[in-house]
């Protein structure tokens, strides 16, 4: 998914409290049914249908499994070049923004979210998406620091490259100067005109 040279620069999740929230709730849900089949069929229901309702125990447990690997699935991706979400266990859901349309990035973090270091963060650009939300993720702060730097390097690379690349020498003026000429851009006066100049500056 990546282009050439495009490096990962940070990668994060939702905050584990989130996923800790759907699982305790799953376990919950479980030892109810548990307690529900143990006291109550146990009473009035044959011992077959009891046992059918400590296997209906599984659905629970799968889903537990599922949020785990959906959680594990969905991430936050700041790369040299943009800003990645990816989700999807069997399809795969991925929404990017170019750093170059990113105009402002707001973090939001609660009490309990500073002392577990998760927040939300909002990126708003340029591009038709608008706004991006990422809700609750781990390390909100060091997510938007990694974007910022990302987004500083990328605006000055190209003023880097052009202070990097030698000025052309006089001979390579003159030359595209001829060029013009024979192509008719130039006239004659014009280039002899050009050439004085030039020859002046040497």
């Amino acid at each position: 998914m990546l282009g050439e040279n495009e490096q990962v620069l940070f990668v994060t999740h939702q905050h584990w409290l989130v996923l800790a929230g759907k699982i305790l709730s799953e376990i919950l849900l479980m030892v109810a049914w548990v307690v529900l089949v143990s006291i109550i069929w146990a009473f009035w229901v044959p011992n077959i249908f009891m046992a059918l309702g400590y296997l209906l125990l599984v659905f629970p447990l799968i889903s537990l499994c599922w949020d785990v690997l959906v959680w594990s699935k969905r991430k936050y991706v700041v790369t040299s070049r943009r800003v990645i979400q990816l989700s999807g266990m069997f399809s795969k859901n991925v929404t990017d923004s170019s750093l170059e349309k990113v105009n402002d990035v707001k973090m939001s973090q609660s009490f309990l979210g500073r002392m577990f270091d998760y927040g939300d963060i909002e990126i708003l650009t340029a591009s038709e998406l608008g706004v991006n939300i990422f809700k609750r993720i781990g390390q909100p702060i060091h997510y938007k620091t990694a974007m910022i730097n990302a987004k500083e390097k990328l605006e000055r690379a190209p003023s880097e490259a052009r202070l990097g690349r030698p000025a052309p020498s006089a001979a390579d003026v003159l030359a595209d100067l001829d060029e013009l000429r024979q192509h008719g851009v130039l006239t004659e006066a014009e280039f002899q005109s050009k050439k004085a100049e030039l020859l002046k500056k040497m």
